[in-house]
């Protein structure tokens, strides 16, 4: 493979052009790019000495810090694979994935040694943990081990296409996979995002960074601000009143919110209008869709560039975009765009296929192909599931989207949420976004449920701004002045909130359990 910028590259020229630039704060501490170089090293440093080289995996289970940002940047340069673990998980799915990873080595953040320590015992393949804490006796402190390395750069051939990470999806349905990214994948994806957002924020600028790194959007997230030089303010979790006082007191000139975390800020947060938000350029968001008014009041409120990011795991982070242009033409009358993911990145092809992957016309809602050097190499140690994957060239993504004669992609469901509902194939996307648009509601998702008349029938489960019971009826007959009959929900119920994961999707297998559990299966 020709060779191409490595992950660390843009990093390492920052730390000897500008070592006095402001590199990361996460609230207990903040570094230069110098300081945070010599981290770098001491980190790649300890892990050779734990005897993890190229291609060997180790786990790292904590929220966001910054020694989690930096740990990545030094496996880059050592060829050691981290396997970033979700801190929501159960200790049995972490001993699932650090199994499966064939995990050597496990660093545990701060308040985690008691979980791991309930599972130590079945993860016989782990023989070093570092802990933050220092609380469990088989771990060594992770401070005191890093203090012992030098802070020498390590001399290790890295090649491009030698794998970055191992990233674990979400597992909404079935056991999760590991994903295999490259360095390639990621000098490409940033290079061919870079080059669509014409407002780039550039160094001595401060990025917001709120959501977790152990998903592909936060790590590219941060990629970006630390290629660009910008400082990277790290959240460790998410609080609507914080985040809009951050933005505000900091000056942040880029942050990247999924769309539940900005309706929390627009709607927790009294005095948001009142702040000064001059400074910010560019608000990206993406994992999931966005309510109308939600969106026309986000962009009026903050007056900057605004981008909607769709992707998966399996394609490093992002396929297409929706750009700030499309976003202030919906704004002047051509609102269909909203609903748009947007036109794909410069050197990805995108398909829309039929069952048998045969190509859609313009119009015709199938599932997303996609190619194009973003596209990783496939899952670890899964073969079957590489295949199908990456059938005929194309990765197959499991969503069901259309494309327009201007070529903008219209996500339309994940394929295995699709509801047959008297025969008729129903996406419950686009009764959701008709639902977004009810004055009352601000969550919206669509499951088929059991019906004797029709095998499966649509429930919305909604959530409204102020708390407050909804009238079914209502919204019902508010849905079929703009659906088809089929399309029409048969049944409305209030929530309080919709479980999501951690890049904000809604988990639609457990809304479905409760209405399937005597069923004896999960589609009608």
């Amino acid at each position: 493979m020709t060779q191409t910028l490595l992950f660390h590259d843009m990093f390492d020229f920052l730390a000897r052009s500008r070592p006095q630039q402001p590199c990361i704060d996460d609230g207990r501490r903040a570094l230069r790019f110098g300081e945070a170089a010599d981290e770098v090293n001491r980190i790649a440093n300890g892990l050779l000495a734990l005897g993890l080289g190229k291609g060997d995996r180790f786990g790292y289970l904590s929220q966001n810090c910054a020694d989690m940002w930096l740990m990545y940047l030094a496996a880059a340069r050592t060829g050691a694979v981290p396997v970033p673990l979700n801190y929501r998980l159960a200790p049995a799915e972490w001993r699932y994935i650090l199994a499966d990873a064939e995990a050597r080595a496990l660093f545990i953040g701060s308040g985690y040694d008691a979980a791991i320590a309930s599972i130590a015992d079945e993860l016989p393949g782990i023989s070093h943990y570092l802990s933050f804490d220092g609380d469990w006796e088989r771990a060594r402190g992770y401070h005191e081990w890093l203090a012992e390395q030098s802070d020498a750069p390590v001399d290790c051939a890295i090649a491009s296409d030698d794998i970055f990470y191992q990233m674990y999806t979400s597992g909404t349905t079935g056991l999760p996979k590991g994903v295999i990214v490259t360095h390639a994948n990621y000098a490409a994806n940033l290079a061919q995002a870079a080059n669509m957002i014409t407002r780039l924020p550039d160094a001595g600028d401060t990025a917001l960074v709120v959501t977790p790194l152990y998903h592909a959007a936060a790590v590219w997230i941060a990629a970006l601000c630390t290629a660009r030089g910008m400082t990277i303010i790290l959240k460790t979790e998410f609080d609507p009143a914080d985040v809009v006082d951050t933005l505000a007191r900091e000056r942040v000139a880029f942050t990247f919110l999924v769309p539940a975390m900005i309706q929390a800020c627009l709607t927790q947060v009294p005095d948001i209008a009142e702040r000064d938000w001059s400074a910010l350029k560019l608000l990206m968001y993406g994992a999931s869709p966005i309510a109308e008014d939600v969106l026309r009041r986000t962009i009026g409120l903050f007056g900057c560039d605004v981008y909607q990011a769709y992707g998966l795991t399996e394609t490093t982070a992002i396929l297409t975009l929706l750009g700030a242009d499309e976003h202030r033409r919906a704004l002047a009358g051509e609102a269909h765009l909203l609903l748009a993911a947007g036109r794909p990145l410069p050197g990805t092809d995108l398909r829309i296929a039929g069952e048998d992957d045969a190509p859609l016309g313009e119009g015709q809602v199938g599932q997303i192909l996609a190619r194009g050097p973003q596209i990783v190499p496939g899952y670890w140690k899964l073969d079957e599931a590489t295949a199908d994957f990456r059938k005929g060239g194309w990765a197959h993504t499991g969503d069901a989207g259309e494309v327009d004669a201007e070529g903008y992609l219209y996500i339309r469901d994940r394929i295995k949420d699709m509801v047959v509902s008297g025969g008729e194939n129903i996406y419950p996307r686009e009764v959701e976004n008709v639902l977004f648009d009810h004055p009352r509601i601000i969550d919206a998702a669509v499951i088929g449920v059991p019906d004797r008349k029709y095998g499966e029938a649509l429930l919305a489960l909604v959530v409204t701004e102020d708390g407050a019971d909804i009238d079914a009826d209502e919204v019902i007959a508010f849905c079929r002045t703009r659906l088809g009959g089929y399309k029409v929900p048969r049944r409305i119920e209030r929530t309080d909130a919709l479980p999501r994961n951690a890049s904000g999707k809604v988990l639609k297998t457990e809304l479905r359990k409760p209405y399937w559990e005597n069923a004896g299966r999960s589609v009608g």
